[in-house]
């Protein structure tokens, strides 16, 4: 991977992670906004089943952020594009799709099915 492509996949991660930066701290204003206790027992439900639901994103999320910092480290340690199973490159096309990506699609589908034969048994 040369120069450019790391400088484009570094923005890349930079930008989608202050993305979920700037959505976390809109959920965390608008929970505490929204921290009214509802009379009617339907609505109260309604509101904690919303709350649970969007809770649960940010939690996706907060993980999320944690590999792309990972993808940003391999960047700037040179690994970042190539498969942790094989060593082999990873394909531009993949990493476009999924900037995250630590295998390439041979070994992500190798890892898929012996997965499932794991929870098939």
């Amino acid at each position: 991977m040369n120069e450019r492509q790391r400088d484009y996949f570094r923005a890349k991660l930079l930008a989608w992670k202050d993305e979920i930066l700037r959505e976390s701290k809109l959920t965390l204003q608008t929970l505490q906004e929204e921290n009214v206790n509802h009379p009617d027992l339907a609505d109260r439900a309604s509101s904690e089943t919303d709350r649970a639901i969007e809770l649960r994103a940010r939690d996706r999320q907060r993980k999320l952020i944690s590999k792309i910092d990972a993808a940003l480290q391999r960047i700037e340690d040179n690994t970042y594009g190539y498969c942790e199973e094989t060593g082999e490159p990873i394909s531009l096309k993949r990493l476009e799709a999924r900037p995250i990506a630590t295998l390439s699609v041979e070994a992500q589908e190798r890892h898929e099915k012996r997965e499932k034969v794991y929870r098939d048994e």
